[in-house]
C-alpha cells in the first residue's frame, strides 16, 4: 500500500489449531543472549509455527516506490535495516508484484524473476542480524495498477509513459481517473495463481521468515472480494462462497510452495466502509476459511476499494475488526490503523484484542519506537551492540537470529 495511505497494524502468532494464550507479567531473565519472561506483554516472545518473534511489535509494508523493474535498493536496506535496528520485532517488506503488471506503479518492488531474489537476500539477511524476523508481501494491484508513482501526485501513466493494460474480476474501474480493467478469464486467474505460488518459492530462497498475501485496500484479491468491484456471474461471483474462491486459490498455492514449518499471513480490508459493499461479518467467515487452509495470522485493516468511503479514522480505529475476528474465527489477528502510543500498544496486546501491533507512519516518523516505547514502559530490551554506549544501563547487546 502507499506510505501516504498507509495503516499502522500489528501481526502476532499462534498455532494452527489454536490460539496461543497472552504471556502473563513476569520477572526479567536472560538467557543465550536474549530476554524472556518480559513484564510487558507487549514485548513479551511468541511463537508462529517454528518461528519465534522477540516482541509484537512490527513493521508494517510501505511501499517506498524507489524501485526500478522491482528490484530493491539501498533506500530499502537503509529503510527496512533501520527499523531492526530500532527494535521491531518483525520488519515487512513492502508490497512486492508477482507478476510485472501487477504493480501500482514502475517504482514498486518486485518479486517475480529470479533476478530480484539476492537485493532481497541481502535485506533478510540484515534484519535477521538485528534479532529481528523478516516478512515479505505477495501483491497484485489489479485495477490500481499502471500509476505514476505518488511523488508530486498520482496520475493514469499513458502507453508512451510505459502505462499498461490492467485487470480485474469485472470491468469496473476504481475511479475515472483510473484505468478500465479488463475482467480477467480463467486462464488469466490461473496464471495469477501461479506466479503467487513462484514469488513464494522465490522469497523462500531470499531467505524470509514468513509471507503475507495482501488481500487489501482495493487490490486484486479485494476486487474479488466485494460486490462492488465483481459484478462477474461465474464461480467467481455473486455469492460469499465464490467471492473468496480466488483468495482461496491463491492461498493454497502459496501454502503448498510455502514451507510447512514457516508462517502464512493474509491482509485483508475487513470492510469497505461503503454500503453494498465487503463488510465485517463476511471478514469473520473469510478467516474462518483463511484459517482452515493453513493461514496462521490475519492482518486486519479496512477500506481502500472504493475512492470516497466515508471511514471513521481515530486512534486505533482498526483494532475492533482484528478483536472481533480473533474471538469469532479463532485465528491470530494484527491490529492496525493509528497506533501511536506506547500504552495503547501495550493494551490492545494485553487486554487479547490483538496478537501483535504493526506501525507503519510512525514507523516513519521514529525508526527506534520499539526502543523508544520499551524506555516508556520501563522494560529491558536489547540494543545494537554499536549503540550500547546511549543505551539504558544494563541493556543487553543484540543477538542475530536464524529462520528454522
Amino acid at each position: 500500500m502507499s506510505i501516504f495511505d498507509a495503516k499502522q497494524g500489528l501481526i502476532l502468532a499462534i498455532s494452527r489449531q489454536t490460539l496461543r494464550p497472552v504471556f502473563a507479567p513476569e520477572s526479567h531473565t536472560r538467557q543465550e543472549g536474549k530476554l524472556v519472561g518480559m513484564s510487558q506483554t507487549l514485548f513479551s516472545p511468541f511463537q508462529l509455527r517454528s518461528v519465534e518473534f522477540p516482541n509484537r511489535i512490527g513493521v508494517s509494508s510501505m511501499c517506498q516506490y524507489s524501485s526500478e523493474d522491482g528490484f530493491a535498493s539501498d533506500w530499502h536496506l537503509v529503510h527496512l535495516g533501520s527499523r531492526a535496528q530500532g527494535g521491531a520485532g518483525l520488519v515487512m517488506v513492502e508490497a512486492s508484484a508477482v507478476m510485472p503488471e501487477g504493480r501500482i506503479t514502475p517504482g514498486d518492488l518486485g518479486i517475480w524473476k529470479n533476478e530480484h531474489i539476492p537485493e532481497l537476500q541481502r535485506i533478510a539477511r540484515f534484519i535477521h542480524s538485528q534479532g529481528a524476523r523478516a516478512g515479505i508481501q505477495l501483491a497484485h494491484a489489479g485495477r490500481k495498477a499502471s500509476m505514476s508513482v505518488p511523488f508530486g501526485g498520482e496520475r493514469l501513466l499513458s502507453p508512451e509513459e510505459g502505462g499498461w493494460q490492467t485487470v480485474g474480476p469485472s470491468a469496473v474501474a476504481f475511479s475515472p481517473a483510473y484505468s478500465t480493467p479488463v475482467e480477467l478469464d480463467r486462464a488469466g486467474i490461473d496464471a495469477i495463481v501461479k506466479a503467487f505460488r513462484q514469488a513464494a518459492g522465490r522469497a523462500h530462497q531470499a531467505g524470509f521468515d514468513l509471507v503475507e498475501i495482501h488481500a487489501a485496500h482495493g487490490y486484486l484479491i479485494h476486487e474479488f472480494l466485494s460486490p462492488l468491484s465483481n459484478r462477474r456471474a461465474d464461480e467467481y461471483g455473486g455469492s460469499l462462497e465464490d467471492r473468496i474462491r480466488f483468495a482461496l486459490q491463491v492461498v493454497d498455492a502459496v501454502r503448498a510452495e510455502w514451507p510447512e514449518q514457516l508462517p502464512l499471513l493474509v491482509r485483508i480490508s475487513a470492510t469497505d466502509w461503503a454500503e453494498g459493499g465487503w463488510n465485517a461479518d463476511e471478514s469473520v467467515e473469510l478467516a474462518r476459511q483463511l484459517l482452515r487452509h493453513g493461514v496462521d495470522l490475519v492482518d486486519c485493516s479496512s477500506g481502500g476499494l472504493v475512492p470516497k468511503a466515508q471511514i471513521p479514522a481515530g486512534p486505533g480505529f482498526q483494532v475492533q475488526f482484528a478483536d472481533r475476528i480473533r474471538r469469532e474465527a479463532g485465528i491470530a489477528t494484527a491490529a492496525v490503523g493509528l497506533i501511536t502510543d506506547p500504552a495503547q500498544a501495550n493494551t490492545i496486546v494485553e487486554q487479547g484484542q490483538a496478537d501483535l501491533v504493526l506501525l507503519a507512519r510512525e514507523m516513519l516518523r521514529d525508526p527506534y519506537w520499539a526502543l523508544h516505547t520499551a524506555a516508556a514502559l520501563n522494560e529491558a530490551v536489547s540494543w545494537p551492540t554499536q549503540y550500547l554506549r546511549a543505551a539504558p544501563q544494563h541493556s543487553p547487546a543484540r543477538a542475530a537470529t536464524t529462520r528454522p
